[in-house]
């Protein structure tokens, strides 16, 4: 629920795997027993998920507006908005 103020979100996330002993692995080319190799590609994940946050944020504040003004087209929306907006002065 808001007011109309700007709506802050607190989130946080896992610490991003990593293994640092290699596991037992197959060449598929040779068919040889090898070790899987160490990397770690990603060593700061946090820009990443703040995208992704602030994905999901956006489509929650949506689908809450539509089960509250929802319509079968953007006009029905808009009517919906409109007479609440009315209603509420």
């Amino acid at each position: 629920m808001t007011n109309g103020m700007p709506l802050r979100v607190r989130a946080y996330m896992k610490p991003i795997p990593t293994m640092l002993r290699p596991l037992e692995s197959v060449d598929l080319g040779t068919r040889e027993s090898v070790q899987a190799k160490y990397e770690r590609s990603d060593v700061c994940a946090v820009p990443a998920a703040a995208v992704v946050g602030e994905a999901v944020v956006a489509w929650e504040v949506a689908a809450a507006f539509l089960e509250k003004f929802g319509g079968d087209c953007v006009a029905d929306v808009q009517h919906a908005v409109e007479a609440y907006a009315a209603r509420i002065r």
